[in-house]
């Protein structure tokens, strides 16, 4: 039972109000019992200071002189007041308030019954022997019966408060749960039933519930942009394969037929294909975060200033310009490796895709919470319509499609730009285009 409790909202409410309600039901009968024990230390006190003053007047007076204070005390009398009974050796009522209903014995006596006219009661006495007799002094406990039962009214309502609370508190929170589960519930239903559309309501509140639905719909975004991520790989590897998949095939019935060069053409289309794989496969492993681990501080402005002195002869040697304009000391946490990688396709498009003559310009600014690096150049560019899916797989634009390549490249660029919590955009004005690429610091 206690296991299924646990395991429930609702379940733990009651069970912190029932612990609630034990402690209130300690401390209850802690407090009940201390004020009761000082309510008859009270009364023991008045008794005692009664008997010393009755005692004082036994010294002077004798039992007659008691007697007459005791007779004195009794046309006095009030609600207040305390009870009396002096008897002699041989037990008879010398004077009295009470005739006593149970044996007296000399000493404290907590409870004592007498009865007093037509009523009955019970009293806290204190009997104290005297030459020729007996004096007992008697608090009535009425006073401190009711005191108790006052008490054991306020903590039993106090526990009967907590125990209602508790189990109100229980239903609403357990409600207010299973509300709040629900929403997660429903949403994670028509995700199931193929809706990656829906997201977890929120309310802005920033509670554990709002910031649970907050992270769900991150992981929710990311699963989306994954499924289109494959769907569109799918139909990329479809389409775009299917050409050299095709020229690969004529290849192979052109040497079935006899011809021997197309041998040698297969097997470059082969190569072709082997290298297609290849980039897919990388795209793949820096999407999914498996170079993450390799993470760590690197010298960007150095990288940079190799990756420039690296490609200057091949763009010398193919009448193009590479200026760079780098600031010292720039750092990030990143792969040098996949950095190095993402720069190299960027100045291969430029070889690749602008004619001679061109001016590229590798440069890196830094802001307060990132790290901008961008090649640009004063190439033809490209079509605002071929800008949109430059970063998707196999797109290339419409100038392009004469040239050496498969259209990967600015593809492995952005998923390196986002396996390091950045991104990569097309960054284009009036006299230039180019790629900037956004790193953390």
């Amino acid at each position: 039972m206690l296991a299924r409790l646990w395991r429930s909202t609702f379940g733990i409410v009651v069970l912190v109000a029932l612990a609630f309600s034990v402690a209130t039901l300690a401390i209850g009968a802690v407090a009940y019992e201390v004020t009761h024990e000082a309510l008859e230390e009270q009364l023991d006190h008045r008794v005692a200071v009664e008997t010393h003053a009755l005692m004082a007047e036994a010294r002077e007076g004798g039992l007659a002189g008691v007697a007459d204070a005791v007779r004195l005390r009794k046309d006095a009398r009030n609600e207040a007041s305390l009870d009396y009974l002096l008897i002699d050796r041989a037990g008879r009522t010398i004077a009295a308030t009470i005739t006593p209903l149970t044996p007296v014995e000399p000493g404290y006596q907590e409870h004592l019954g007498f009865r007093r006219g037509a009523d009955a009661g019970v009293g806290q006495a204190l009997a104290t022997p005297l030459p020729g007799g007996m004096l007992v002094v008697v608090a009535d406990r009425r006073d401190l019966a009711a005191i108790d039962r006052t008490l054991a009214s306020l903590f039993a309502t106090a526990l009967a408060t907590m125990l209602a609370l508790g189990i109100g508190a229980a239903v609403l929170v357990g409600w207010l749960t299973r509300r709040r589960l629900s929403r997660i519930d429903t949403t994670a239903q028509a995700i199931i039933a193929g809706d990656l559309t829906q997201r977890v309501p929120r309310d802005g509140s920033d509670s554990e519930f709002d910031r649970l639905a907050a992270t769900l719909n991150r992981m929710l975004d990311r699963i989306a942009a994954l499924m289109d991520n494959l769907r569109q790989v799918s139909t990329d590897v479809a389409h775009d394969l299917r050409t050299p998949l095709t020229r690969l095939c004529n290849q192979l019935d052109r040497a079935a037929a006899g011809d021997a060069g197309a041998i040698e053409a297969a097997r470059r289309q082969a190569d072709d294909l082997l290298e297609i794989f290849a980039a897919l496969l990388r795209i793949a492993e820096v999407e999914g975060l498996a170079e993450r681990r390799a993470l760590g501080s690197i010298d960007l402005s150095a990288l940079l200033e190799d990756m420039a002195e690296t490609y200057r002869p091949d763009f010398e040697a193919s009448g193009h310009l590479l200026s760079a304009d780098i600031p010292a000391c720039l750092r990030v946490e990143g792969d040098r490796r996949l950095l190095a990688q993402a720069l190299s396709n960027l100045l291969e498009n430029v070889l690749r895709h602008t004619p001679p003559g061109t001016t590229a310009t590798l440069a890196a600014t830094a802001t307060q919470d990132a790290i901008e690096v961008a090649l640009e150049d004063d190439g033809p560019g490209v079509h605002p319509a071929d800008a949109k899916r430059l970063f998707q797989r196999f797109a290339r634009a419409e100038a392009s499609r004469t040239t050496d390549g498969h259209g990967l490249g600015l593809a492995l660029v952005r998923a390196i730009a986002v396996g390091h919590g950045g991104n990569a955009i097309l960054s284009r004005s009036e006299r230039a285009f180019g790629v900037t690429i956004r790193l953390p610091r």
